[in-house]
C-alpha cells in the first residue's frame, strides 16, 4: 500500500531508471478522480497491457472507448520507439474489474493464480498504475528491443520507488474477469537474449534482475564481449584529465532507417591527443571519460525519433553497443544533448551512432562534442 508518485517522484523514479520519455500536456491534471468521485490510491502494483491497435496514443489519451469507458485509459503509453509517453496522473480506465483472488497475490507479491470472479472482485482502476503498449495483440506483432527495455525499466522504477519487488508486476491476463489475453506477442530481444514470447514470468524476472543492480545498470547486449559496468565517477580536475572538443566541418544528410557513424572532422581542442585521425571515433582507450553530445537537427518530423549510441571498437570490429537515448522531433529545428559517460579499455575506440527513425531523409546541422578525458596506464 502506497501513495500515488507525484508527477516530481515520477520524473525523478524514470530518469534514475534509464527510462526515455516524453509528458503529453496536461498529463499532470488528467484522471478520472473528479468525475467518478474516486481518489486514485493508495496503489499497491503496475499492470502492464498492450493496445490492441496501432498509434493508439490519441485513443488513450483523448477518444476513451465511448461513453462506456472514456479517456485516460493508461498512466502511460509505450510506443515501439521505446520513447515512453506519460499520460495522466490521476485515475486511469485501463484495469476494470480485477478478481479479488489475483489481486491478494499482487498485494502479498506472491505467485498470481489465475483470476476466479467468485472469490469478489476489486476495481483496479482504484489502485493499479497501468502503461498501455503498443502491439496490435494478434500474437504475430513485434515488440522492439528498445519497447520491451523501456517496459523493464518503468516497471522497475515503480518498483524501487515504492520498494517492492517484481511480485508487484502483472498482467491484464492475470487478473480480468472478463478474459482479458494482454500483454502477449514476440519481442525482438533484450541484452543479450534474442526473439522471445512476452510472458508476465519472464518480465517480473527481468525486473527482478534490474532491482539487484543499480538503477543505472544496463543488461550487455547482444555484441558485448563483456559484462558492462557502471560507469566510473569522474576524476576530480587538476588530475591530469584533458578536454576534448570536437564538431562536423560541415552538415550532411542522414537517410532514415540504419545506423550510421558520426565523423567528427573539426577540432577545436583536443588536448588528451586521443582523436584519431580518420575521424569517426571520439576517444581511444585506455581511458575514462565523461562529457556530453548537443545534436542540431532540421527536418525531422514532430514526434519522430534519431536514436543515439556509442559504438566501441577493437580496431575495425564493433565489440559493444552501449544503451540507446532519442532525440525527439519538434516544431522547426530539433536540438538535443546526449550524455556520454563510460570507461575505454586498451586498444579500443568509442563512436557515436545515428539511427533516423523518420520516413525522410533529415539534416545533421550541428554535433558537438565536449569531453574530459582521463587516462589509465
Amino acid at each position: 500500500m502506497a501513495d500515488p508518485m507525484t508527477s516530481a517522484q515520477w520524473r525523478t523514479a524514470l530518469r534514475a531508471e534509464g527510462v526515455r520519455f516524453t509528458e503529453l500536456e496536461g498529463w499532470t491534471s488528467r484522471g478520472r478522480d473528479k468525475a467518478t468521485g474516486k481518489r486514485f490510491g493508495p496503489v499497491h502494483g503496475s499492470l502492464n497491457h498492450h493496445t490492441a491497435g496501432t498509434n493508439s496514443l490519441q485513443l488513450i489519451a483523448y477518444q476513451g472507448q465511448g461513453a462506456a469507458v472514456p479517456p485516460p485509459l493508461a498512466h502511460a503509453y509505450l510506443p515501439k520507439t521505446g520513447a515512453l509517453v506519460l499520460v495522466a496522473l490521476g485515475r486511469a480506465n485501463h484495469a476494470g474489474l480485477a478478481a479479488r483472488n489475483s489481486f491478494d497475490a499482487i498485494l502479498a507479491e506472491k505467485p498470481i493464480p489465475k483470476p476466479n470472479k467468485a472469490t469478489g472482485t476489486v476495481d483496479g482502476n482504484d489502485c493499479l498504475y497501468g502503461i498501455e503498449a503498443e502491439n496490435k495483440g494478434d500474437g504475430k506483432d513485434v515488440y522492439t528491443r528498445e519497447q520491451y527495455d523501456t517496459l523493464v525499466r518503468y516497471n522497475t522504477a515503480i518498483c524501487r520507488h515504492h520498494k517492492w519487488t517484481e511480485g508487484s508486476v502483472a498482467g491484464h491476463l492475470e487478473t480480468s474477469v472478463e478474459g482479458k489475453p494482454d500483454p502477449r506477442g514476440p519481442v525482438e530481444g533484450y541484452g543479450r537474449r534474442g526473439r522471445f514470447m512476452l510472458t508476465m514470468a519472464q518480465l517480473r524476472a527481468d525486473v527482478r534482475e534490474r532491482l539487484a543492480h543499480p538503477a543505472s545498470w544496463s543488461p550487455p547486449g547482444p555484441d558485448d564481449d563483456e559484462e558492462q559496468s557502471p560507469p566510473p565517477p569522474p576524476a576530480p580536475s587538476g588530475d591530469g584529465s584533458a578536454y576534448v572538443n570536437l564538431g562536423l566541418g560541415r552538415s550532411y544528410r542522414l537517410a532514415p532507417g540504419s545506423w550510421d557513424e558520426v565523423e567528427f572532422t573539426q577540432e577545436w581542442n583536443d588536448e588528451a591527443g586521443h582523436h584519431p585521425a580518420n575521424g569517426g571515433a571520439f576517444v581511444t582507450g585506455p581511458a575514462r571519460f565523461t562529457g556530453s553530445l548537443a545534436l542540431r537537427l532540421e527536418g525531422l518530423p514532430v514526434g519522430a525519433v534519431v536514436q543515439v549510441r556509442q559504438v566501441e571498437y577493437q580496431g575495425s570490429t564493433r565489440k559493444a553497443t552501449h544503451p540507446i537515448t532519442e532525440v525527439i522531433g519538434t516544431a522547426g529545428a530539433t536540438f538535443g544533448t546526449v550524455a556520454l559517460v563510460n570507461r575505454l579499455g586498451a586498444g579500443r575506440t568509442m563512436r557515436v551512432a545515428l539511427l533516423n527513425q523518420s520516413g525522410q531523409a533529415i539534416d545533421v546541422v550541428s554535433a558537438v562534442l565536449k569531453a574530459q578525458v582521463w587516462e589509465e596506464g
